[in-house]
């Protein structure tokens, strides 16, 4: 099993920055991809960064320039800076693992955070 513990977020200013950081823990091995996700209310989640285990992120064309992640796989964590955050990045992140190599010698799919709120006010 691998747990993913999320730190980060609060309310920030038009503008703001904020870290997001996700520690991932349990029985693994290694990890595939590593990103954040968010979901704001009445719309459904969406990805908002992802890095793969050779550290190539892959990010929302409306986050491009402005956030930043980085993952070290030694620790098995994964951190997003958000910079130059807007009113419309307020919402609940998600950080997430798509397949763990576990040591059972199975392969683990699909991790959720518990999420972090963000908010950015006007």
């Amino acid at each position: 099993q691998v747990q993913l513990v999320e730190s980060g977020g609060g309310v920030v200013p038009t503008g703001g920055s904020l870290r997001l950081s996700c520690a991932a823990s349990g029985q693994i091995f290694t990890i595939n991809n590593m990103g954040y996700y968010r979901q704001a209310p009445g719309k459904e989640r969406e990805m908002v960064a992802v890095v793969n285990s050779g550290g190539t992120p892959n990010y929302a064309y409306d986050v491009r320039g402005r956030f930043s992640i980085t993952r070290d796989n030694s620790r098995k964590t994964v951190h997003l800076q958000m910079d130059g955050l807007k009113p419309e990045d307020t919402a609940v992140y998600y950080c997430h693992v798509d397949r763990a190599y576990l040591t059972d010698f199975r392969y683990g799919y699909d991790y959720w955070g518990q999420g972090t709120q963000v908010t950015v006010s006007p």
